[in-house]
């Protein structure tokens, strides 16, 4: 692999009322969002949030904070750091692609998993993107930065 290609390491989405999020061994995309997400439909730039687990669950681990996949709310973890990419950039993951429509906004509720994880990931909890191409994605399945 180079470095302009990863894996899928883990798959989240948020059930409507259900506390938490929920990882998966395969989740299904459309131009609305995750299907089955609480999210689905809402807003399209914000559906699916990416997180590099080299970016965000390496830097908090190396300042103390171990959490597992999913604690910052993400949708898909992967071995590569997309963060550097610039708005319709666009990301091959399994059978879908995505196009990057904005860096993650940073989000009180990650003072719930450690008080200094608000500050330590404000530029680096992730990405998000929307469905130009939908379909399934599995953990393991390959991500090509386009």
């Amino acid at each position: 692999m180079n470095n302009h290609e990863g894996k899928v390491l883990g798959l989240f989405h948020a059930l409507k009322g259900v506390e938490g999020r929920h990882e998966y061994d395969m989740i299904e995309i459309d131009e609305q969002g995750i299907i089955g997400d609480k999210y689905y439909g809402k807003n399209l730039n914000r559906t699916i949030l990416i997180t590099s687990e080299e970016a965000s669950y390496v830097m908090a681990a190396d300042e103390g904070i171990t959490m597992p996949y999913g604690s910052l709310g993400e949708n898909i973890v992967i071995d590569i750091n997309p963060y550097h990419l610039q708005a319709g950039q666009q990301l091959k993951i399994g059978e879908t692609i995505v196009a990057i429509t904005q860096n993650c906004t940073l989000c009180s509720s990650l003072g719930k998993v450690d008080a200094r994880l608000p500050e330590l990931l404000k530029n680096d909890r992730g990405i998000f993107a929307k469905t130009l191409q939908g379909g399934k994605i599995k953990k393991g399945d390959t991500v090509t930065i386009l």
